[in-house]
């Protein structure tokens, strides 16, 4: 599928082969959750959540270094959530979206073929966990700040970017664009419509993530910060 996604994506999307990249993103995404989790320094990030929140001042010592202790293990089950969970619902979710635009330019394909279009699309993103485990577990130990750059993998490595503008080119990702092209490609091979068109339509649907995820979540979240201050 990696290396030959032109003539693989349609033998796969037609034998329904949705079971093993799903059961790969699964594996991948739990792996890098577990990384992260085991080599996070957490005391800078669990200080200042606490000085944010006004709680670090009525903590004793002790409540401190066990609140630091905690919070990898936390991490731990969240991200081991997120890929038992969450990374299927979201293949399903996309699935179901493909099911919509299906629909829209009046092309007729079974639900089967829809899913492993999603699921052979995530595999990008199941390497881009898989190369993020190993990166994660050579180093001695990592901050939030150096996770985002682990992998250093989209435009955000530019310098002299703005907030903003760092997060649009954040998406901007070697391995998000590779997964847009093999939806593209499986939604091709699963309704019959040409190549060049279902790419845009990837691409197209891409960007409206882009902007919710993003810009427009973000602006939010800003705008309230602003109006709580």
């Amino acid at each position: 599928m990696l290396l030959d996604p032109l003539d693989a994506t349609r033998v796969a999307v037609e034998a329904h082969r949705w079971v093993w990249p799903l059961l790969l993103l699964v594996l991948c995404v739990s792996a890098s959750g577990t990384a992260f989790s085991l080599r996070w320094d957490a005391s800078a990030s669990v200080v200042q959540q606490l000085q944010m929140t006004g709680q670090l001042e009525r903590m004793t010592e002790s409540e401190l270094s066990e609140e630091i202790q905690s919070a990898p293990r936390k991490a731990l089950i969240l991200g081991l959530l997120k890929g038992v969970l969450l990374m299927p619902l979201q293949t399903l979710v996309l699935a179901a979206l493909l099911w919509v635009c299906a629909w829209l330019f009046d092309r007729s394909a079974p639900f089967g073929r829809l899913l492993s279009a999603a699921a052979l699309a995530m595999l990008p993103i199941a390497l881009y966990h898989l190369v993020f485990t190993i990166c994660a577990f050579a180093q001695p130990s990592l901050s939030e700040a150096r996770v985002q750059d682990l992998v250093p993998s989209s435009l955000a490595v530019l310098e002299g970017l703005s907030p903003k503008m760092e997060r649009v080119m954040r998406a901007v990702d070697f391995f998000n664009l590779w997964s847009v092209v093999l939806l593209g490609l499986g939604f091709s091979a699963a309704t019959g419509m040409s190549r060049a068109r279902a790419v845009v339509l990837g691409c197209v649907l891409y960007m409206m993530f882009i902007g919710v995820v993003f810009v427009g979540l973000p602006g939010i979240a800003a705008a309230k910060m602003g109006g709580a201050a």
